[in-house]
């Protein structure tokens, strides 16, 4: 048994009681677990498992696959800030999206769990702006050692960018 402290990332459906809960965690990094019942009434994770929330959580590590077992929920931070503004929510998802396109499932990175962290505090706070979106972007840059491009770095050494990055700089004024 494991656990730690962790920010949900994504929600899959897996079966009709069951959830794959994606989390983006200090000592684990990217993981994925499975949540055994999460959609049922009664369920033990009713109202513990939504987008944005930080939790302490114990999981049990597969052995065969990268698919872990969630066993148990502590919520430290629901993150309401971010629920009442779809820009402030639209930006965090792109925070998460470089993050899952940059990172290794299972690879600890303390320093953009806690990135991640400052970022989704920051939405929270004072709102979703292209400042915020660029320095998250350059902190991503420099911690993967791609220098000051940010996003052209970044770019460069992947690709491409979350497709949402357009969509978040339409609807975020320019000063």
């Amino acid at each position: 048994m494991e656990s730690g402290r962790g920010t949900i990332i994504r929600l899959t459906k897996l079966t009709d009681t069951s959830l794959i809960v994606h989390w983006m965690s200090e000592g684990a990094g990217l993981i994925k677990t499975v949540a055994k019942g999460a959609r049922r009434a009664k369920s033990s994770f009713a109202g513990r498992l939504d987008l944005f929330v930080e939790a302490d959580f114990e999981w049990g590590r597969s052995k065969k696959g990268e698919l872990h077992h969630l066993k148990e929920v502590s919520v430290v931070d629901y993150r309401e800030g971010l629920r009442t503004s779809y820009r402030d929510a639209l930006v965090a998802g792109y925070f998460v999206q470089l993050l899952e396109m940059v990172l290794e499932l299972d690879h600890p990175e303390p320093e953009m769990w806690d990135l991640l962290r400052r970022g989704l505090r920051h939405l929270g706070e004072a709102g979703a702006s292209r400042r915020a979106l660029f320095h998250f972007e350059s902190e991503v840059a420099r911690m993967l050692g791609l220098g000051k491009g940010a996003h052209l770095g970044i770019l460069q050494v992947y690709g491409k960018l979350p497709k949402t990055r357009d969509h978040c700089l339409e609807l975020l004024p320019q000063k």
